[in-house]
């Protein structure tokens, strides 16, 4: 994530989906997340096998009828827990972030991979 406090990243874990480069993933849009990416939008990911950089993008909100089709995926991919009243999908402010990833590497079966995506 990005820098906070001036010299030290701010980490958290996310709930996310993967299409296409790019991972999708719900959020606040008054989140302090959201206010560190709008400083600076160049993040960094990381997973069980991989860790990755990217570029963060505020789709905006989750009802919108622009993000139906990256909504629909979220509720597919999150079905267990989506309507469990964490998040109301219905407030403005509950939007979609999308990060473009750049660069990264994958570990697989001892095997270092570095990745590059478009």
């Amino acid at each position: 994530m990005p820098l906070f406090g001036g010299d030290r990243p701010e980490v958290r874990t996310v709930n996310g989906y993967y299409e296409d480069g790019a991972f999708y993933v719900i959020t606040h849009a008054k989140s302090n997340k959201i206010r560190q990416i709008a400083s600076n939008p160049h993040v960094a990911v990381a997973g069980e096998w991989f860790t990755a950089h990217g570029t963060a993008v505020l789709l905006g909100a989750f009802c919108r009828e622009e993000n139906a089709c990256p909504a629909q995926k979220l509720r597919d991919v999150f079905a267990a827990w989506i309507d469990n009243g964490h998040s109301d999908l219905t407030d403005e402010d509950t939007c979609i972030l999308r990060i473009s990833l750049t660069d990264g590497v994958l570990f697989s079966r001892g095997e270092r991979f570095e990745l590059t995506f478009a």
